[in-house]
């Protein structure tokens, strides 16, 4: 494979000074402590995949209530902040650069696998009811009825976000994604059917829009907008997300807001190679034509160099994530740029604990 593909030239992403244009995207493996502690094994798997241009690490919990599943890690306490840095520090040493996802689960939690002082929040009382939630203690359990965030709640919810940030810059990172996609708390208030309040946090475009921005505007002051990124997912599905026949208006609306707060950039997923529907291309274009202080990153279905370079050279995404192939290749990159065959992930070890299935994989022979 020829080296004059652009997915693989050095970039740079405002400040940040990056190998490729090739992004390790953020995929849950469940390999931190019951307690949400970083353990020694997450080091290694990143630093494994450090060839990555930026990697964008798993949903990080940005405070109790936020730790709905089971053995995920945290940032919102010293303990855990600490136990990070030697991730950032491996990653570092090998030429990457690491941000960290604040992932605030919301009502996609259940109380066996948070601490015991947190609450299940959410915009509305509204469950989940399509499927249950695994908990190592009693396993899949009904979702429970989240309860309804009150003012307050929101506003202590985004200094959450706000400290959880602060704890990632001083355990090293380069940056945090404001985790806006999948059906997770943004997203709740984003959605309709998720949301339906009638205050200033409901019902219109502009107040379902609120929360993201208010989260995005309070972390970028805290760190600095060019440190501050967010993923979405338009027309998403998961966690039981339904799309509406707003989504066109209140995605450029949404991006408007974020090109003004000057996020670094957007990450927009498509889950359609997962069978999800497919995120028109109209609504991709809405927002890299609106988002013009910032990059883009593409998310969905990539498994091969060509298409991600495609994509970059004509000009529909600045950076291309790779999710799967990044599990059961530590070595993704130099697979891709070698035209190396890729090798499959064992589905089976995605979310289990310990070393199997996370870093044992091994690399290509060169």
């Amino acid at each position: 494979m020829t080296n004059t593909y652009k997915l693989f030239e050095k970039t740079e992403l405002s400040q940040l000074s990056l190998q490729n244009r090739i992004v390790m995207a953020p995929m849950t493996r469940s390999r931190a402590t019951a307690d949400h502690i970083p353990t020694d094994i997450m080091t290694t798997y990143y630093g494994q995949r450090s060839d990555a241009g930026l990697i964008i690490t798993e949903g990080v919990a940005p405070s109790p209530n936020g730790a709905g599943y089971p053995r995920i890690p945290g940032i919102y306490s010293d303990e855990q902040r600490d136990a990070w840095k030697s991730v950032v520090e491996k990653v570092h040493s090998n030429g990457g650069k690491i941000f960290m996802q604040l992932m605030h689960t919301g009502r996609i939690s259940h109380k066996l696998n948070m601490p015991d002082d947190a609450e299940i929040l959410a915009p509305s009382p509204v469950p989940f009811t399509n499927e249950k939630m695994y908990t190592d203690q009693e396993g899949p359990q009904d979702y429970p009825v989240p309860e309804k965030m009150t003012n307050d709640k929101i506003e202590s919810t985004i200094q959450e976000y706000v400290d959880a940030s602060k704890r990632a810059i001083e355990a090293g990172f380069d940056g945090v994604e404001v985790h806006g996609a999948n059906g997770y708390l943004i997203e709740q208030f984003l959605a309709p059917n998720t949301n339906t309040r009638t205050d200033n946090y409901g019902g219109s475009i502009e107040n379902r829009n609120r929360f993201a921005i208010e989260v995005s505007k309070a972390v970028a002051e805290a760190i600095g907008k060019e440190k501050t990124g967010i993923r979405l997912s338009p027309y998403g599905v998961f966690n039981g997300i339904e799309p509406h026949n707003e989504l066109d208006k209140q995605y450029t609306e949404l991006t408007k807001a974020l090109n003004e707060i000057g996020l670094l950039y957007i990450h927009i997923v498509d889950h359609s190679a997962m069978g999800t529907p497919k995120v028109p291309d109209s609504i991709k274009e809405a927002i890299k034509d609106h988002f013009s202080n910032g990059a883009i990153i593409l998310s969905g279905g990539y498994n091969g160099a060509e298409e991600a370079n495609r994509d970059i050279v004509e000009n529909k995404g600045d950076l291309i994530a790779f999710g799967r192939p990044f599990i059961s290749n530590p070595d993704l990159v130099y697979r891709l740029k070698h035209n190396i065959e890729l090798a499959a992930p064992d589905h089976d070890t995605f979310y289990t604990p310990g070393p199997e299935g996370y870093i044992d994989y091994p690399e290509a022979e060169s």
